[in-house]
This record gives C-alpha cells, sequence and structure tokens, in this order.
C-alpha cells in the first residue's frame, strides 16, 4: 500500500529494539516541508528512546526509494526566508540522523534523487536493489546539492560527488553508487533485500548497545560544524532558487 495524503505519511514501529521508520508520498516518496519536519523529530524520539538499540530508514511501495524535495513547494517559493525554510528541511533531518545516537540502516529499494540520495548517504549503512539508481539533477533547474553535498561527499568522495553533480541529466546504477561506498550491498530485488535486511540488523541489534553508541560518535567524528553548514547552504539554495535563469527552469519542468 502507498500513502494517497497530500502531505505524506510517517509511521514508526519498534520490534525486538529495532526501530522501523518507513515513509510515503504520492509523488514518488518526495518530501514536503512537513514530512521532513516529522521525520527530524522522529531520529530525536528515537535517539532518547533506550528500548531502541538501531533504526531502519524505509520508504513505501516498490518503486522509488525518494524523489527528493517537493517539487510544488520549489515553485512556490517567493523570497529568501522561504527558500532558506525550504532548503533547510533537509538540512535539518540530515543533522538529526548526524547526531541520532543511534545506528542508521538504510532500505533503498529504488531510484533515488536530489535530497533522497543525501537521506541514503546520512544513513551508516545502506542495503539497496539493483533498481536503486541515483541521480543529482539540482544543475538542471539552477541550482545545486549545497545541503546535502557534505554528506553524500563524506560517504563517496570529492571525485565522485563531482561527477555525479555534474553529470545531473545521467542516472548512475546501484552498483555504481555500491563501488563508490554509498551502498553496502547491492540486492537482486525487494525480496533478497528485505531477507539481507532482515538477517542483518537482528545480528547489528544484538550487539552491546554501548559499543554501537560508542561505534555512532566515531562514524560522525569532524561533523560537529554541520549545524551551521547545512543551514548557511541552505541560505545560498534559497538565494539561487530565486534568480531568473532557476525560475525559467522551473517553469519549463512545470509546464
Amino acid at each position: 500500500m502507498t500513502t494517497t495524503r497530500q502531505n505524506g505519511s510517517l509511521y514508526t514501529s519498534i520490534q525486538d529494539n529495532i526501530a522501523t521508520i518507513e515513509f510515503g508520498h504520492p509523488a514518488s516518496n518526495s518530501f514536503p516541508s512537513e514530512l521532513l519536519d516529522r521525520l527530524a523529530k522522529e531520529f530525536k524520539i528515537l535517539s532518547d528512546n533506550n528500548s531502541v538499540a538501531i533504526i531502519v530508514l524505509k520508504s513505501e511501495g516498490e518503486k522509488a526509494f525518494c524523489a527528493g524535495a517537493s517539487f510544488d513547494e520549489l515553485i512556490a517559493i517567493e523570497n529568501l526566508e522561504q527558500g532558506k525554510q525550504f532548503f533547510a528541511g533537509f538540512a535539518n533531518a540530515i543533522n538529526a540522523m548526524r547526531v541520532c545516537t543511534k545506528l542508521i540502516v538504510g532500505r533503498v529499494q529504488g531510484k533515488t534523487v536530489g535530497g533522497g540520495v543525501g537521506l541514503a548517504a546520512a544513513c551508516d549503512y545502506v542495503l539497496a536493489t539493483e533498481a536503486a539508481a541515483i541521480k543529482l539533477s539540482e544543475l538542471t533547474i539552477g541550482i545545486g546539492p549545497f545541503v546535502i553535498a557534505p554528506a553524500v561527499q563524506r560517504k563517496i568522495g570529492l571525485a565522485a560527488f563531482s561527477e555525479l553533480t555534474l553529470e545531473a541529466t545521467h542516472w548512475k546504477n546501484a552498483y555504481w553508487a555500491k563501488e563508490k561506498g554509498l551502498y553496502a550491498k547491492v540486492l537482486e530485488n525487494t525480496k533478497e533485500l528485505d531477507i539481507a535486511l532482515e538477517h542483518f540488523t537482528k545480528k547489528l541489534a544484538s550487539y552491546n548497545t554501548q559499543a554501537l553508541l560508542a561505534m555512532k560518535k566515531v562514524l560522525w567524528e569532524q561533523t560537529e560544524h554541520w549545524g551551521d553548514l547545512l543551514l548557511e547552504r541552505a541560505k545560498t539554495s534559497g538565494a539561487l532558487v530565486l534568480s531568473e535563469a532557476t525560475k525559467k527552469a522551473l517553469a519549463k519542468f512545470s509546464n
């Protein structure tokens, strides 16, 4: 089942010390601001929940994992403050994942664009299917993946991030993403994905909780400045979206 709610859906279930956050939106699991805010808050709640050892992040359906930010909200931006607030959505979600005390395992079943690539990069371990191609298409509409850049570059390196960003109309397949370090494993289909996910998460959740907490801190060392950095990047994107070039590009896409 996939949600038909205009603002999307987000549900959390906890079983055997594993919390699963599942998000969905009728527009290929894209994120309106309200849903991003709920996601960031959910990571904070689970971070403080002592009955949770690890977190799984997944999306609804069999197709796209995440189509990034809400296009409707993007084209509705009228001033710098609105622009900054819009792009701060993914900044806040990624920072919530960064400071979350629990390790986060991503389940990526399909294509992923823009901010969705940022969410995958902010996971500590990602399992994906062969259908999980990725693309950063921001340059095609006159902006860039500035907010998610630190998270993506941290995972795949500057050279691969450059390639992914500058080839803005090209999909990179799941094996490219695995080779570069975004995905840990690529499975043939969603059935195999879920078998591997269950096996891996049960094993991970059985380890010493204190060791898992300490490992999370080690994995995110030297990112303490991201609290300010990502919001500064949101301001950059917010200004660019008001430019004449971007308005023209968005008009073409909306038509």
